[in-house]
C-alpha cells in the first residue's frame, strides 16, 4: 500500500471511503494466480498488513466503506475479490457493497478510482489499461470542489449498491 493511503488512514478521524471501478487490477498478483489455479490461500494471512491497518483504523472509530462498480457477468478477478471479501475486508472492519455497472448510467463519476478521507482529502488511483499502477500512481488532492465531487459520487453509488452478503455472482 502506498504512503498516500497510509497517510490518509493515519490522519482520518471519521471516515475513509474507497470507490473501485475497474474489472481487474494487477492480475499478476501471486495470490490471484494461486486462486485461479485452485490452490488454497488465507486472505487474512496474505494481506495481513491491510487487515491490521483496517482493524486499527476502525478500532479508533473511523468508518471504512468500499464500493465496487462491476461489469456483469463478472470477470475472474471480480469473482476472486468477491470470494475473499468476507474473510478479508469485512472481517477487518470494512463495509463493502457492489454495484452492477449497468445501474450507474445516470451517475456522474470521477474517471478513476479513489480514496476519500474525512470528506476532505482525495487520493486518486491511476492504473494502466491492463490494471498495473501507472507511472503517476496516486495523486492527492485537497481542493474542496474535488472532494465534494468524490463524496457525492461515492454516496450515490453506496445508496444503490448491494451489501456484500446479498450480492450473488
Amino acid at each position: 500500500m502506498t504512503s498516500a493511503v497510509r497517510q490518509g488512514f493515519a490522519t482520518a478521524q471519521h471516515s475513509a471511503v474507497h470507490l473501485e471501478m475497474r474489472d481487474s487490477y494487477m492480475t499478476d498478483d501471486p495470490v490471484f494466480i494461486a486462486w485461479q489455479q485452485g490452490r488454497p490461500f488465507d486472505p487474512a494471512e496474505e494481506y495481513r498488513s491491510w487487515s491490521d491497518l483496517t482493524r486499527e483504523v476502525t478500532g479508533r472509530g473511523v468508518v471504512v466503506r468500499r464500493a465496487r462498480i462491476v461489469s456483469e457477468p463478472v470477470s475472474d478477478y471480480i469473482r476472486w475479490e468477491h470470494s475473499l471479501t468476507a474473510a478479508h475486508n469485512i472481517a477487518a472492519g470494512e463495509e463493502v457493497r457492489w454495484l452492477p455497472r449497468h445501474r450507474t448510467t445516470d451517475l456522474a463519476l470521477p474517471g478513476v478510482d479513489f480514496w476519500l478521507f474525512d470528506g476532505t482529502t482525495v487520493v486518486f488511483n491511476h492504473f494502466t489499461g491492463d490494471g498495473q499502477w501507472a507511472d503517476l500512481g496516486m495523486e492527492t488532492v485537497t481542493e474542496p470542489a474535488v472532494a465534494k465531487l468524490c463524496s457525492t459520487a461515492f454516496e450515490a453509488v453506496w445508496e444503490r449498491a448491494i451489501p456484500h452478503a446479498q450480492y450473488v455472482i
